[in-house]
């Protein structure tokens, strides 16, 4: 298991579309993911679980992966988190 903190970077903070960046990014992966924040524990791969967090710009949250590739996935959802959910960056 790995964990990382990230913030938001976001203007708008985690809303649909960058949700569904996540998830669509999560479900690549076998690990299983999760995102603590506030207190709560979702599944990173929910986009109903996303959603309910209303995570804002700068707010932190802790990353989460546990599998065979918690590694790879990792270093591709810090990404996304660090790019503001742009696709076209690595």
């Amino acid at each position: 298991m790995v964990k990382k903190k990230v913030t938001v970077q976001h203007e708008a903070g985690i809303h649909a579309r960058p949700a569904s960046i996540i998830v669509k990014e999560a479900t690549r992966f076998a690990s299983e993911f999760h995102i603590h924040m506030y207190g709560y524990r979702i599944n990173g791969k929910s986009i109903l679980g996303l959603l309910t967090l209303a995570a804002e710009h700068g707010a932190e949250l802790e990353l989460e992966m546990d599998g065979p590739d918690e590694e790879e996935a990792m270093k591709k959802m810090v990404s996304l988190f660090n790019n503001g959910f742009r696709m076209d960056e690595k």
